[in-house]
């Protein structure tokens, strides 16, 4: 039986930013999103949440949220609800990742590949232009995004990323992606999780991680408890060898003079601090804010980066 990719298919919610600091908790719609499905022009059968946002802000452009490299849609459980306050905003899991189908062939787990995933959707929405939150990976594909239609695209964040990359924290990154098995409980699997991660988020305790833990992993039918993305992720990047030789500058100068918000984790070996401050000086609406005490990347509802997106949004256009 064919499957209606223009369907949405179940409602859910996810816990707002508000709940998650302790602060007013009435996010739009109590955080309900709709699940809604598409297809890839290779056949894979791609997953994204939507929340509605406001009807006084049906017209304008929504927001699209893109996770990082091995992330899927909970990275913005917190966040989501938050911005959708002021416009609708749709979450994008790319494909290997979350309730996104698994890649047939594992060379397509690479950015223009999820750029084209990315333009089918909003073409399937005619959603004619957007304003991006990527983190990592999400935004390096809103980079090119911008590139290749930059008449679409009115604003965006970029999570601890830009057209330079550290080539130590892509090579920690290419160290443990697509490597390790699974865990017989989530208290195991959190504490495997810190003991990786523990420099990237020095002051979390064990509910920090717990939290963290099951944004990342998830259940197997067999109750083991393992990383939800395709290790094959991994393929692409063991043959890609060193990157820093690729000229991403044009790509985010492609930006213009849209509102740019540079998040960077005080901590990250992803992002320098030389590198961040040349991207705020690049363009003439981008602002640099950095999050103190992470690293890469910020999950981006810690207080500094909440304050400094709503500042963004406010900058968008409301048409």
């Amino acid at each position: 039986m064919a499957i209606d990719a223009r369907a949405t298919r179940r409602k859910g919610r996810s816990i707002s930013v508000s709940e998650d600091i302790g602060s007013d908790a009435n996010a739009h719609q109590d955080g309900q999103w709709d699940d809604h499905y598409w297809w890839s022009a290779d056949g894979v059968r791609l997953h994204a949440r939507i929340y509605p946002g406001p009807a006084a802000a049906a017209d304008a452009p929504p927001l699209l949220c893109m996770p990082g490299l091995a992330r899927n849609a909970r990275d913005f459980e917190a966040l989501a609800p938050h911005v959708a306050r002021s416009r609708k905003t749709i979450v994008v899991e790319f494909r290997g990742r979350g309730d996104s189908a698994y890649a047939k062939d594992p060379m397509t787990y690479v950015p223009l590949t999820y750029v084209q995933d990315v333009v089918a959707l909003l073409d399937e929405l005619a959603i004619p232009r957007i304003a991006t939150i990527g983190t990592s990976l999400g935004g390096l594909v809103s980079m090119f995004l911008a590139a290749s239609l930059p008449d679409r695209i009115v604003g965006a964040v970029l999570n601890d990323v830009g057209p330079e990359l550290e080539k130590a924290g892509l090579d920690r990154i290419r160290d443990y992606i697509g490597v390790g098995g699974s865990q017989p409980t989530w208290m195991h699997a959190a504490r495997a999780y810190a003991e990786l991660n523990g420099a990237i988020y020095p002051a979390y305790g064990i509910h920090d991680w717990l939290r963290l833990t099951k944004r990342t992993h998830r259940l197997t039918p067999e109750g083991r408890v393992i990383a939800d993305y395709d290790k094959q992720i991994a393929a692409p990047l063991r043959l890609a060898g060193d990157a820093a030789g690729i000229d991403l500058w044009p790509a985010f100068r492609a930006f213009g003079d849209s509102p740019v918000l540079i998040l960077r984790g005080r901590l990250s070996d992803i992002l320098a601090k030389p590198a961040a401050a040349k991207m705020a000086a690049e363009l003439p609406r981008a602002r640099l804010v950095e999050v103190a005490g992470v690293g890469h990347a910020p999950t981006m509802d810690e207080p500094d980066a909440l304050v400094a997106i709503d500042a963004w949004l406010a900058e968008l256009p409301a048409q």
